[in-house]
Formats: structure tokens, C-alpha cells, sequence
């Protein structure tokens, strides 16, 4: 992406955040590892564009792990390497791995977050590291056919037609969507809810005009869920297939305030920890 571009998008994300407080000289960034790669997306447009839009939001510090194979099944550097994610406060995964479903390499990507590092996870990660035989039918939980549905909250299988997608904030009072507007997307894919667990928090619920698959109008979109015996924080949302909507200041908004409170670092109105708000780079 060109760099006249990258400066626009973090020019005008910063209006989004002005109101936030300004970070402490002193206060560190929180490091956040960006996984993107594999099938059906732009990724390489999209990981700039996140990169960006979430360090102008926030003083967050962002690494991008990005795997330029577009199969189902990438090669993302993560897999085998249990400590992937040492020394960083936060993984979004923004991975379409559909076919990664080798039960060991689904716990070495799991491993951090069952250690208590927080997550967040984008679109197609919703339909990555599926073990289950059938993800068209409950997973059991704390099963190995439930192990990604697990960290999720979520169980999804599938989408319709790309339509656009109303989205409605069901909890607003939330410190994640605390303010933040419903919208509706530009053509969109709307991801099916199989199951949302009862530990789920659903935040917002999106709907699209009928299309040719039953049961696939109306669903959750936006969740939090607490995981594993640490009660890691994980934050999703089935929103961004297209570039355009990645791009979209309400998106990077709801994301970034995703990986902040993901992180402990919104208070209850939704304003950004002291030290936390835009950082001046």
C-alpha cells in the first residue's frame, strides 16, 4: 500500500480516539502480534492497513506475521512453535486456515492463549483450526472436536451470499462498543452461529435480506468469551472479508478497542488506561 495512503488512513483514524487520553511519555506500548494468511482475502493489502489503523488509535505497537500463501492450509510460522506469542501482551489472529486441523498444531496455536495470553480474532479466524469431524454439528465442549470452538465462544460453519450486513450493538453499555454506532456494512459475508456457548457475551448481532442458504440472515457478529483455567480475555468479530470494510473507521475502531480491552486497558465508558490512548509516533 502506498505510503500516502497509510498516512491518510492514520491521519483520520486519530479523530476517532481524540477524545481519549493522551499516553504518558513513559508508558510502553502494548505489543500486539498481527497472524494473517492464506486463502480468499487481500491480506496484503489488509495487514497495512490494520498495522496502521490500530497504532493510530491507541499506543499499541503492532507486528505483522503475514504468510503470503492463499491455500487453505498455509505455512504460518506460528505452527510448531508453542512460544509463539512471548513477550507480547496480545495475538490477533486474522488467519483463513481452513484446512489446518492437525490436532497438535491447533494446540501449539492455542498454547499462549491456555497460558493466559489475550486474543482477538478476525473473520476468517472463525473458520480456521476446525478439528471437528462435522462443523455442522455441536461440538461438544472440552472435547478435541471443540478445542478452537473452546477459545471462541462460537461455533460457526459457514456464510451465505456477500450482502450487506446491518449491525446492531446489543450491549452498548460495554466498555468495547461503549459509544460505537450501529452501521450497515458494504456487501459483507455473515457468518452462521452453530452454537454460542452460555460463557459467551454476545455484543453485537448482524442481519442480511434472505439469501440462498437457510439459516444464514441473522447472527452474532461481535463477542467476548473468558478462556481456559486463566480466564484469558478473547475478543471476536466475524466482520472484515473485504478491504474496504477493513479500511472502514468503524471497523478499525471496533477492533482497536477489541485489542484494548482484550488487554485491560479500557475503562468502563470505553476511554483508553492512562498512557493508552493515541500515541504520538
Amino acid at each position: 500500500m502506498p505510503k500516502t495512503i497509510r498516512f491518510v488512513i492514520a491521519a483520520v483514524s486519530l479523530l476517532a480516539f481524540a477524545a481519549g487520553p493522551v499516553p504518558a511519555e513513559d508508558t510502553p506500548p502494548l505489543r500486539a502480534l498481527l497472524v494473517l494468511g492464506g486463502c480468499c482475502h487481500d491480506y496484503a493489502a489488509q495487514k497495512d492497513i490494520l498495522e496502521a489503523g490500530i497504532e493510530a488509535r491507541a499506543n499499541i505497537e503492532v507486528d505483522v506475521n503475514y504468510c503470503p500463501d492463499t491455500s487453505t492450509a498455509p505455512p504460518i510460522s506460528i505452527y510448531g512453535n508453542a512460544n509463539y506469542a512471548d513477550g507480547y501482551d496480545v495475538v490477533i489472529h486474522d488467519e483463513c486456515a481452513a484446512d489446518i486441523k492437525d490436532k497438535a498444531v491447533v494446540e501449539g496455536v492455542l498454547a499462549p492463549h491456555r497460558a493466559g495470553v489475550p486474543g482477538v480474532n478476525l473473520h476468517c479466524a472463525m473458520h480456521c483450526y476446525r478439528t471437528a469431524k462435522d462443523v455442522k454439528v455441536p461440538a461438544q465442549p472440552g472435547t478435541d472436536d471443540s478445542l478452537w470452538f473452546d477459545y471462541l465462544g462460537v461455533q460457526s460453519s459457514g456464510h451465505g451470499a456477500q450482502k450487506p450486513i446491518a449491525i446492531v450493538f446489543t450491549d452498548k453499555k460495554h466498555a468495547a462498543t461503549h459509544g460505537l454506532k450501529d452501521w450497515t456494512t458494504i456487501k459483507e459475508e455473515l457468518y452462521n452461529n452453530i452454537v454460542v456457548r452460555d460463557a459467551t457475551h454476545v455484543l453485537a448481532r448482524g442481519s442480511q435480506e434472505p439469501n440462498d442458504k437457510p439459516n444464514f440472515t441473522e447472527a452474532a457478529v461481535v463477542w467476548t468469551n473468558e478462556y481456559g483455567d486463566t480466564k484469558a480475555r478473547v475478543f471476536s468479530t466475524t466482520i472484515g472479508h473485504n478491504t474496504e470494510t477493513v479500511a472502514d473507521d468503524r471497523y478499525l475502531d471496533l477492533v482497536t478497542r477489541g485489542v484494548l480491552w482484550a488487554c485491560g486497558k479500557l475503562d468502563e465508558s470505553g476511554k483508553p488506561a492512562k498512557g493508552y490512548g493515541p500515541a504520538k509516533r
